[in-house]
Formats: C-alpha cells, sequence, structure tokens
C-alpha cells in the first residue's frame, strides 16, 4: 500500500521500516498520518513475516509534534469535531502501543509534544544525544492529553508532573534518565548502526516470546488490564506453562540442549 506521509518497507531481515516522511514540515502529524500510522500498524506490522518494527523520521527531525495547519482546522471546529479527531490521536498512539511486534524508535534532531508520544509508545529507543525533547503542549493553552497515558506509563507520575507543566526542554541524556529513552549515541552518524545491532540481539529472540513478554509487561502495569487478572500468580504461572509446551518454547529449549540455534534465529 502507497502512504502520502509514511515510506513503510521490509528490509531484508523481515523488520518493518516505517518512516515519517513530512521532512519539510519536521515530520508533524496531521489527520492524514494519523490515520496512516493506525493503518500501518494495525496491518502491515501485524504481518507473520514482520520480525520486529523500526520507526524513524526522514530528515533532520524525527518529529514536531502536531502539524500547526492541523491544529488551526481543530481550533476553528466544533467541540464534536474536536472530539472526533482527538479520539482518532489516541486510537493511533493505542496501536502503536498494543501493537504485538516489538517497536524499535530511532529518534534524531527532535521529539516535541505528540512526538514524545510516539517515542513513549516504543519498545525500545534508541536516540542522538543531542536530541531536544519537549512536553510543551501548556505554552499552548492545551495539555498532553492523548499521549498522558502512555508517557505517564512510561517515565512514571513524579517525572510527567514535572515535564508536563514546565514544559522544559530536554536532552536524550535527561530523556535516559526519565526512562523515555534507553540508548544514548553521541551523533546521527552512530544512530543506524546502534539500530542494526540492536536488531541483530532481536532477531535471535522466539518471536512468539517477544510478543507474549510485550504483552506480560502491559497486562501487569496498565491498571485497567491488571484488573482482568486479580490472581496475578496464576496468570504468570499459566503465561509460563503455555510458553514451554509451544512449538517455539520446545524448539528454544531443545537448540539449548542440542547446542544449535533455533530456527527463528535471524541473520548475520
Amino acid at each position: 500500500m502507497q502512504y502520502r506521509t509514511l515510506k513503510v518497507f521490509f528490509d531484508a531481515q523481515g523488520v518493518l521500516r516505517v518512516v515519517l516522511s513530512r521532512p519539510e514540515i519536521r515530520n508533524a502529524f496531521d489527520s492524514i498520518m494519523i490515520s496512516e500510522l493506525t493503518e500501518v500498524f494495525t496491518t502491515d506490522a501485524l504481518k507473520s513475516e514482520v520480525r520486529a518494527v523500526v520507526l524513524s523520521g526522514e530528515g533532520s527531525t524525527f518529529c514536531a509534534g502536531g502539524d500547526l495547519n492541523w491544529m488551526r482546522q481543530g481550533a476553528q471546529s466544533s467541540y464534536e469535531e474536536n472530539l472526533q479527531d482527538t479520539r482518532k490521536l489516541t486510537q493511533m498512539f493505542a496501536a502503536l502501543n498494543e501493537c504485538p511486534k516489538l517497536v524499535l524508535g530511532a529518534v534524531q534532531g527532535a521529539a516535541i509534544g505528540g512526538g514524545v508520544g510516539l517515542v513513549s509508545v516504543c519498545d525500545v529507543v534508541i536516540a542522538v544525544a543531542n536530541t531536544q525533547f519537549s512536553l510543551s503542549e501548556v505554552r499552548l493553552g492545551i495539555v498532553p492529553a492523548c499521549i498522558g497515558p502512555f508517557v505517564i506509563s512510561k517515565i512514571g507520575a513524579s517525572h510527567s508532573r514535572a515535564l508536563f507543566m514546565s514544559a522544559e526542554r530536554f536532552e536524550a541524556h535527561r530523556a535516559q534518565e526519565v526512562g523515555l529513552v534507553h540508548r544514548v549515541v553521541a551523533d546521527v552518524s552512530l544512530l543506524e548502526p546502534a539500530v542494526k545491532e540492536t536488531l541483530k540481539n532481536i532477531l535471535q529472540c522466539s518471536p512468539n516470546a517477544l510478543s507474549v513478554a510485550k504483552r506480560l509487561v502491559l497486562d501487569l502495569s496498565w491498571p485497567e488490564r491488571r484488573s482482568q487478572f486479580p490472581d496475578c500468580l496464576e496468570y504468570v504461572a499459566k503465561t509460563l506453562a503455555d510458553l514451554r509446551v509451544s512449538k517455539e518454547g520446545q524448539e528454544g529449549v531443545c537448540a539449548f540442549l542440542e547446542k544449535r540455534r533455533p530456527s527463528w534465529f535471524g541473520h548475520e
């Protein structure tokens, strides 16, 4: 499928590359990009041949948040029209967050407002050291509401309170300190090598186990999902038992005992 605001393609290892492709406006998102990202993460990313997803931005900036023209339209629209827009925005972030494949964010330049939201729904984030982050919504008279559940889940209430209300700018090392970023590289030339190094490790892992591991974290950390498993110990016991008798679980154990690579092992 062709997209207007994204570049989407598979690489040789079965990794789905999703590139925000509006570099002329710093990859700010509008209603079209919101729709297209939702489509990618509810269709393309779910295909069996996809081992992982890399989300990045074309040009010098990862994502500057909302497109000013799109935001201007919102200011001129009715409450019901705005509610329809914000629901679609929230659904987009939820689609990325719930994607059963590992999502790796490669971040450079800046991640502002909703750009931080995109970072927060990535499972692994690698950022260039001088990347600028900011939850700047309060300066515009609004708040980071649609991204709020995902950012708070990622960095906790304490850091969220400080960053939501200060709207301060901070670089990648501070983002790493608060848990938004997992690895920092010195300059942009080192970003793709770090992505490939991380993917090499991921491709050695069982695809099914990766998916279950992600679901396990979401089930145990999101309050509304955690409430579905009142007997937490029974839930985790059944999860492991299911994996032990699964095809990949048995293949992984046999491969370890036989000192060979399991069938899913990624390319060198």
